[in-house]
């Protein structure tokens, strides 16, 4: 038989390792548990007192561990590589050399404590990050608001001059005709998802018409009614841009009216008597 420290040749009956000196008892004790003793493979270090396995399985929990260490820039992720790798190190170095996976299990933990060292840091720039995007996006919307604003006014500027009709009574007389004829009635001076929607970058527009004498509606006029406009026309208006959601899509109010000029609230709905933007 083999010493199982040195891999000497002994005979069987020996009870001693004719190199060494090492008990053979407790190798043949080895031998009846797992079976057949197998010498120490050539640049094993002597005096290991384990016994050689050839391709042992891998470690499931190693195999998890390096997965969970691979998504470690989410903190479950880089937790779980970390508790998987103690575990699965653990499971190994008690089995003794039957189970594998030691590389791996070290390879999960070590991603799974870059992960923990790194969070602060994701957080920190996250803390920073967020506010300013944040900011960055309530300013696109209300500059798009301000600009929606100046084309409707626009528009109802043009409506004004082409239909001898004054000013529109609604956003809808500036859409599109679906059988694709230009009049007072639809002058397809707006956008009509602006028209049909009355929302755009977060905002919401208020088109209101104002009428002599406080009147509800105005009477087409007899230039606009010979070509056969239905659509009374106002003399003012007011158009109004509000946030859907405050301090989230947009942090101002917008105004404008007649006069062209864009007015602005940061308290609440702009009026007439707003400060202009410069």
């Amino acid at each position: 038989m083999f010493c199982p420290r040195c891999g000497t040749a002994n005979p069987d009956a020996g009870k001693y390792c004719v190199t060494c000196g090492n008990s053979l008892e407790a190798g043949q004790v080895a031998q009846a548990v797992t079976g057949a003793g197998v010498p120490v493979a050539p640049g094993q270090p002597r005096g290991s007192g384990q016994l050689a396995f050839a391709n042992p399985p891998t470690n499931g929990k190693a195999i998890a561990s390096l997965i969970c260490g691979v998504f470690a820039f989410m903190l479950p992720a880089s937790i779980a590589a970390i508790i998987l790798g103690h575990i699965s190190l653990s499971e190994i170095r008690k089995s003794a050399g039957r189970i594998g996976g030691a590389g791996i299990a070290t390879a999960g933990l070590i991603l799974g404590y870059i992960g923990v060292a790194i969070l602060p840091f994701i957080l920190i720039v996250a803390a920073i990050a967020i506010p300013n995007l944040l900011r960055a996006r309530m300013a696109a919307n209300e500059a798009s608001a301000v600009g929606s604003l100046r084309v409707i006014a626009t528009a109802a500027q043009t409506y004004s001059t082409e239909f001898q009709n004054g000013f529109p009574s609604n956003l809808d007389v500036l859409s599109d005709d679906p059988g694709g004829s230009i009049s007072c009635n639809h002058a397809s001076l707006l956008d009509a998802a602006l028209v049909a929607s009355r929302q755009k970058s977060g905002y919401v527009f208020t088109y209101t018409p104002k009428f002599p004498d406080n009147a509800v509606a105005s009477a087409v006029s007899p230039g606009a009614e010979a070509p056969g406009c239905t659509s009374g026309g106002a003399i003012g208006f007011e158009i109004t841009a509000d946030p859907v959601q405050r301090n989230t899509t947009g942090a101002r109010n917008f105004f404008t009216d007649q006069s062209g000029v864009i007015r602005y609230s940061n308290d609440g709905t702009a009026t007439a008597d707003s400060a202009p933007i410069r």
